[in-house]
């Protein structure tokens, strides 16, 4: 299936029904009032975030959703059913945006979550809504009101702890395969990832993360160039970067050091809050090193590269060095994790302009 992270839908709500003038009609009773009864309300549109699709294709063929108006209102006191409403299912981590101004609407974070994104117009009231002690025989009565119409822009940021970074054939693809239950294309060439990844890595019983792999990014990748550019957005997201590097000695023209500021100063221009999100080295291919060369290329590796963050030593083919690194990441997220939903403590209004919070014990009473 074709992965699509990007599309453009015109959905429309229901139209209200009309409301209805009538008048009983019954042998005996001349005046036997008005009894014409209110319009149904149009249908709505529902967004809901559907764990079990991963891409926006449905969308990319099936531009134009529409909800079923109510129905009219009719005599006898009988009101319009409402129209019938329409659900469409996204991907998790879904962002509604409105095609126009560009305005941010609605995000899709949980699994099962369930929006409202066009409202169905109310019904019209029908002559019966009119009767009054001075307006016996009101011939009144109002049209439904239109349903909500607009143009969305849908685009998908993968939801994953953790994000892959890293030039075309680093071994983004062979790490994900080997520590998660993703089973990406893996070729001896450039660019075989033409997609993002996503993939659970199990550290244990109840104890998982999940990981995404983006197609390498190059030189330029910002302005347009490759394919990475197109996917960087699905790492906003992430709590961990593992800029995975390939430290095999293949060809000497070919300087990783260089190549590892190429792919942060492009994270720096795409996205400086992407740029300032924690990362990780993760130096790959070192089975292809004979093992008393190890130690000296990664001291100078760390060393050129100007590196005082955490640095790992890996073959993704052999997974030596790929169980200690599960762990740690699992442990980082877990950290995050617990930091989030940590409650905020509370600050006296007396000292907000100091940031000095007092303690509830000690605080007076208002």
């Amino acid at each position: 299936m074709k992965f699509v992270d990007e599309a453009y839908i015109d959905i429309a709500a229901g139209d209200g029904g009309n409301g209805c003038v009538s008048f009983r009609h019954e042998k005996y009773k001349e005046f036997g009032g008005p009894n014409g009864g209110d319009g149904g309300r149009g249908g709505h549109v529902f967004a809901v975030a559907d764990p079990n699709l991963n891409t926006l294709v449905d969308y990319r063929y099936s531009r134009r959703h529409e909800a079923k108006r109510g129905e009219h209102g009719m005599g006898s006191d009988m009101f319009g059913a409402a129209g019938d409403d329409i659900t469409l299912k996204m991907p998790v981590g879904t962002i509604i945006t409105d095609a126009e101004t560009g305005e941010v609407l609605y995000e899709l974070l949980e699994p099962g979550e369930v929006i409202t994104i066009a409202k169905g117009g109310d019904g019209g009231f029908g002559n019966l809504r009119f009767k009054s002690a001075i307006n016996r025989a009101p011939r009144q009565k109002t049209p439904g009101w239109p349903g909500e119409r607009k143009n969305l822009k849908l685009e998908l940021k993968v939801l994953a702890d953790v994000g892959l970074l890293g030039m075309p054939n680093a071994g983004k693809s062979t790490f994900i395969a080997a520590v998660s239950n993703a089973r990406p294309k893996i070729a001896d060439y450039p660019f075989t990832t033409l997609h993002p990844n996503l993939g659970v890595v199990r550290v244990g019983p109840e104890q998982s993360f999940v990981i995404a792999d983006i197609p390498g990014l190059i030189e330029g990748a910002s302005e347009g160039a490759g394919l990475g550019h197109q996917f960087l957005r699905h790492l906003q997201r992430t709590r961990l970067l593992l800029h995975i590097i390939d430290m095999a000695p293949f060809d000497d023209a070919v300087d990783p050091v260089a190549q590892a500021k190429a792919i942060v100063g492009e994270l720096k221009k795409y996205d400086k809050a992407l740029h300032d999100k924690p990362r990780w080295l993760v130096l790959n291919k070192l089975d292809m090193v004979p093992q008393d060369e190890r130690a000296a290329l990664v001291a100078d590796f760390v060393k050129r590269f100007k590196w005082k963050g955490p640095v790992f030593e890996i073959s993704a083919l052999t997974r030596e060095g790929c169980e200690g690194l599960i762990h740690a990441i699992y442990r980082h997220v877990k950290a995050q994790q617990i930091a989030e939903q940590a409650p905020v403590a509370e600050v006296d209004p007396r000292f907000k302009d100091k940031g000095e919070e007092v303690d509830p014990r000690f605080a007076e009473p208002t």
